[in-house]
């Protein structure tokens, strides 16, 4: 009785190799996109919850937080530590803000100030100005 070879020939391993780089090339844009919103999602409800401490800061104070003592001076406010946004960089907090009493920002996946998309700055900016005076 003959033996037949077993295995597979050069050919159809590299035959499937190229089926999984097009699959991987297909999938991974789109699979990394979508990571990119969840990331501007979480920034977003995090800075909202930020943005209810200091209002419950301010209540108990009768003033928002200083530049000076930051947004460490709500820790006793929040649930957990305070967050870094989920590019692992800390929130600013700015008081007077430029269009707002205070402010609170992410500067998005760049870390720098402007942008568009995921590199866009996300902040919420309480009480206007115009309103306190």
């Amino acid at each position: 009785m003959k033996k037949l070879n077993e295995g597979f020939t050069l050919l159809e391993l590299l035959v499937v190799i190229v089926i999984i780089g097009l699959l991987a090339g297909y999938v991974a844009p789109r699979y990394f996109s979508q990571v990119g919103k969840s990331e501007v999602q979480v920034a977003r409800a995090q800075i909202d919850a930020l943005e209810k401490a200091l209002d419950q800061y301010r209540l108990d104070n009768r003033r928002y937080p200083t530049s000076e003592e930051g947004l460490a001076a709500i820790q006793p406010y929040l649930k957990k530590a305070l967050p870094d946004d989920p590019w692992g960089r800390p929130y600013v907090y700015r008081i007077p803000g430029e269009k707002a009493e205070f402010e609170v920002v992410s500067y998005g996946r760049d870390g720098k100030p402007g942008g568009t998309g995921e590199d866009a700055d996300l902040g919420v900016h309480a009480i206007t100005k115009a309103a306190v005076n």
